[in-house]
Parts: C-alpha cells; sequence; structure tokens
C-alpha cells in the first residue's frame, strides 16, 4: 500500500503555479505515493489563547497531519521567506507546546517562483522551521523551480517534458526517502 503523505501547497491562489505543481506531483507519484493536498487557507490565524478549546479547523489540519506518513511542502517565496498560510500552518501543527503533529515525518520541499531564483530564500526558511519541528527531510535533489508561469503546456496545466522528467525524479527520490523512515 502507498504511504499517504500529506501535500501542503504555501499559495492560496486559486490558479497557482505552485497547486499546478502539486498537482503534476500526485499525477506523477502514479500509486507510488499516495498524495493528497491538505488546505490550509481556512486555518485561522494562530493563538495560544484557543490552545484549550481550538477552532475545528485546526483540529481537522492536525488530523490530517497526524494520519500521513510524510510531508511535502510545494511552496513560493513571498518578500524573500516563508508565504504567511504556510507559516500558520507550521505553527498550527507545532502547537499547543508538546503537542506537536510533526515529529519524525520525512519530508521534502519544492519551491517555484516566476523569477529566475526559484524561491531559494523560501525553501531554506521553510527547512528550517522543518528543523525546529523534528520533520526530517530530503536533502537531494534539491527542487528550486524558476520561471514557473513558462513551465506548463498550452493546457495550463501539465509541465513541459523536461520539467516532467525533473518532477519524477523528484518523486522517485521521495518515495525512496519515505521508505526509509
Amino acid at each position: 500500500m502507498a504511504k499517504k503523505i500529506a501535500v501542503i501547497v504555501g499559495s492560496l491562489r486559486k490558479e497557482s503555479y505552485n497547486r499546478k505543481i502539486a498537482n503534476e506531483l500526485i499525477r506523477l507519484a502514479d500509486g507510488k505515493l499516495d498524495l493528497q493536498i491538505v488546505e490550509i487557507g481556512n486555518l485561522s490565524l494562530y493563538n495560544e489563547d484557543s490552545d484549550q478549546n481550538p477552532p475545528q479547523e485546526w483540529t481537522d489540519f492536525r488530523q490530517q497531519i497526524k494520519d500521513s506518513d510524510g510531508i511535502l511542502i510545494v511552496s513560493p517565496e513571498y518578500n524573500r521567506t516563508i508565504p504567511g498560510a504556510l507559516k500558520n500552518a507550521i505553527d498550527v501543527g507545532s502547537r499547543p507546546y508538546g503537542s506537536s503533529v510533526w515529529p519524525g515525518k520525512p519530508g521534502a520541499v519544492i519551491t517555484s517562483s516566476v523569477s529566475s531564483l526559484g524561491g531559494l530564500a523560501a525553501n531554506h526558511h521553510i527547512r528550517q522551521a522543518f528543523v525546529f519541528v523534528d520533520v526530517p527531510l530530503m536533502q537531494q535533489p534539491e527542487a528550486y523551480i524558476g520561471n514557473s508561469a513558462k513551465i506548463f503546456k498550452e493546457d495550463g496545466k501539465t509541465v513541459v517534458p523536461d520539467t516532467e522528467k525533473f518532477l519524477q525524479n523528484f518523486v522517485d527520490a521521495f518515495q525512496k526517502w519515505v521508505e526509509k523512515f
């Protein structure tokens, strides 16, 4: 049975390139991994005052992460760092103190950007946050996808062959990474 992977997309935009990349990864996993997008746009901002009586969306999100065998982040870069919605999701999952849902789940990060840098700064900031919450992240291959507006075929959904090959190699490496755990 394929390992269940929670895919978190850092962009909330309806036509997000990152969501499209996540959907391509789901297609390319093709039974090797069971990739499922876990939505984060409905999570209210983390506030420790709510720990005793958490909103239902926090409880649901935490359960989805608990039920997963691994984590895959697909995110843009906002202002050279992590998008606010993604950082909030990390915080919601790591609290209340001592009850984090993240520890020990193998993870991986892909960032993309319409610029040529491919979200390099965000990738490293995401990694820093996940080191602290004890998610062992796959080191290689690194995945920074630059010029993301140009990687899609005319249908606007599927990626060009070179990008597809790169994403397939990434999924295959991630499957091996997850199996180590």
